[in-house]
């Protein structure tokens, strides 16, 4: 167990030193510790999310949340509320303390905003800019100028946003007051201008952005939390890649993991230098690699399509693969499993250790962009046709629990906090796309 799980709350410490008596000095000491660690960045307690994929990387919320299996957007059924969300975005939203924040892109106005919404009421209390006049962004159809997720630390906020050839990331207060911003690097495109998606991951005191593509410049950078200075950078082969960077503890290991240009590639996360390179996958990827305690996986689609798992200690290597593509969107693991939903709507479950395919079945027709979702036994899966299917994350066999239309079209990964799933969606009214933030619960 971490310093920082040991030292969350200090009421249960305080009590468990008088329970066994321990000495006063060391009472003292504890919760001296306790609180420094507390000033510098606050601990994360079990209702936030600060980061893309959620507080332990792997997008599972905790296995006490409570979350209804039928809703209905147009009656209120179990809607504890809908926030109208101004322009567009794929982002998915963060939780920090009493407040949502979540990135937006106004296509008229050509402005890059964050929104901080109130959790109870679903009140958008602010909206800040952050890049005006951003000009034209050229972006695949299935992509938004706010599509990476913010960052936390529980005392800031940080926003990464491709505009004017350039991905840039911008440090705020709980506030909205600017604390420094900094050009990452040039970032313009040649073969394929798609935009830009991957998520910025906090590690430690450091902010780590990938921003590859086909130019000098592609790279994992990371930067000081406080102050946006460079740190390092970890050269990535010049190739358009979107894949989101995660940092997991993987047998013992702490790792940067990212998966594009071919291979699977383990980064030391303090240093950006290359632990390890598996030749494997294909050269655009667009999900986050997950894993399942020595093994990795990864999905993705271009030019070669297939899914994929290597062996990420001792003899490093790939264990298994299959033709099976799951492009925009993550799979999901569970121990000994993993989940995945392809791109024309089948859902599969594989055996981690060879492949083995436990099922697989057609959940809708047309495409995902959203990642699953696990809430403690439950695998919460979007379309892009606006459906949330809720399965059993079960490995043995296939169950489908509920079927709920939330709106026409989602494209960001829903979260779970509190009770409480959090879905970004879009809604035609009057033949125009309006998105909405809707919170889903049966508590009132």
């Amino acid at each position: 167990m971490t310093l920082t799980a040991l030292f969350q709350t200090a009421g249960p410490w305080r009590r468990l030193c008088d329970s066994v008596r321990v000495c006063p000095a060391f009472t003292s000491l504890l919760l001296a510790v306790f609180f420094s660690a507390g000033a510098t960045t606050r601990a994360q307690d079990a209702g936030e999310w600060r980061q893309w994929r959620g507080p332990s990387g792997d997008n599972h919320a905790s296995k006490d949340w409570d979350l209804p299996l039928k809703w209905n957007l147009k009656t209120g059924q179990n809607i504890l509320w809908k926030a109208k969300i101004a322009g567009r975005g794929h982002s998915t939203p963060i939780f920090v303390g009493k407040w949502i924040f979540l990135t937006t892109m106004d296509p008229v106005a050509r402005v890059q905003a964050v929104l901080r919404i109130d959790r109870q009421t679903g009140r958008v209390v602010n909206q800040w800019a952050v890049h005006r006049d951003v000009g034209d962004i050229p972006m695949h159809r299935n992509n938004s100028g706010a599509s990476p997720s913010l960052a936390s630390d529980g005392e800031m906020l940080y926003a990464c946003f491709y505009s004017r050839d350039a991905i840039n990331v911008t440090a705020l207060s709980m506030e909205g007051s600017k604390i420094w911003q900094r050009q990452v690097c040039d970032f313009y495109p040649s073969q394929f201008q798609f935009g830009y998606g991957a998520s910025p991951i906090i590690e430690g005191d450091l902010l780590i952005v990938a921003a590859e593509y086909d130019g000098e410049n592609s790279g994992l950078y990371a930067l000081d939390l406080k102050t946006g200075k460079p740190i390092w950078k970890a050269e990535r082969p010049i190739n358009l890649n979107f894949a989101s960077p995660i940092v997991a503890t993987v047998a013992g290991e702490r790792l940067l993991l990212l998966a594009g240009a071919g291979t699977i590639d383990a980064h030391d996360p303090r240093t950006g230098a290359r632990r390890w390179s598996v030749p494997t996958a294909t050269d655009a990827i667009c999900g986050t690699i997950v894993w399942d305690d020595r093994r990795l996986m990864i999905s993705g689609g271009n030019p070669g399509s297939g899914t994929w798992c290597i062996q990420a200690a001792g003899n490093r290597k790939e264990l298994w693969s299959n033709t099976v593509m799951c492009y925009e969107q993550s799979l999901l693991a569970i121990k000994e499993f993993v989940f995945g939903v392809a791109d024309n709507g089948v859902a599969y479950c594989w055996r981690t250790r060879d492949g083995t395919e436990m099922w697989k079945e057609r959940l809708f027709s047309g495409g995902i962009s959203a990642s699953p979702l696990l809430v403690g036994a439950e695998l919460i899966v979007a379309s892009e046709k606006g459906e949330v299917f809720t399965l059993a994350a079960n490995p043995a066999r296939f169950e489908l629990l509920s079927t709920n239309q939330t709106g026409d079209s989602i494209f960001a990964s829903p979260v779970a906090v509190n009770d409480c799933l959090y879905v970004r969606t879009g809604v035609m009214e009057n033949g125009v796309r309006q998105e909405y933030l809707v919170a889903i619960s049966s508590r009132r």
